[in-house]
Order: structure tokens, then sequence, then C-alpha cells
């Protein structure tokens, strides 16, 4: 119904810089939020920064200052600046969006992943 499709992962330096882009297409109706998380090796999915359709964002505490998430509506699209990237950000991000459907219900859909690997 709605697809997700992220991009801009790869291989990068401590220090380093990093954006990644998530395209939502398919039966959109009103995105109420999108977001990223992501899940290193043995580790539970955790929050990594959401942005709802108002433009208010939050992020985890430990990207702060480092991250940056934004939307281009009109693109269906999300972003995530990753700059002073660490050893400690390498996970598989997954972008996530929260749309109301036509029906009015509240629909959840998941990337299929990108995986970031910050290493020397």
């Amino acid at each position: 119904q709605v697809q997700l499709v992220e991009s801009g992962g790869g291989l990068v330096q401590p220090g380093g810089s990093l954006r990644l882009s998530c395209v939502a297409s398919g039966s959109i109706f009103t995105i109420l939020a999108m977001g990223w998380y992501r899940q290193a090796p043995g580790k539970q999915r955790e929050l990594v920064a959401t942005i709802t359709s108002g433009s208010r964002t939050n992020y985890a505490d430990s990207v702060k200052g480092r991250f940056t998430v934004s939307r281009d509506n009109a693109k269906n699209t999300v972003y995530l600046e990753m700059n002073s990237l660490k050893p400690e950000d390498t996970a598989v991000y997954y972008c996530n969006a929260e749309q109301l459907s036509r029906t009015y219900s509240r629909e959840t859909y998941w990337g299929q992943g990108t995986q970031v690997t910050v290493s020397s």
C-alpha cells in the first residue's frame, strides 16, 4: 500500500558524514510522521530521530547536535543528515512512516533498512 525506499548508507570514517534518504510512495493520504530507527548487531531497534508533518522533531540523546532530520513533504521524503559519525553509530538504519489513510485509520510502514558502517 505504501512503500518506503531508503538510500545513502555506506562505509564512512569516524568524524565523517552521510545523508540518508527515504522516499514514500503508493497509497499516500496524510503522512503524520516519518523517522529513522537503527539496530546494531545483537541490539534492539532504537529511535534515532522523528519528524512530524508540522516539522516537530525528536532525537535520541546520543545523536543530538550531530544528526538532523528533515522532510520534503511535496516529495514524501525524509532525510537524515549524519555528521561527526562515531563507530557506535554503526547499525542498520530503518525508515519509518505513520500515515492516516483515506479510511481514517493509522498505518505504520517500515523500509527494509540501509547499512551504515563507521570504521577507520
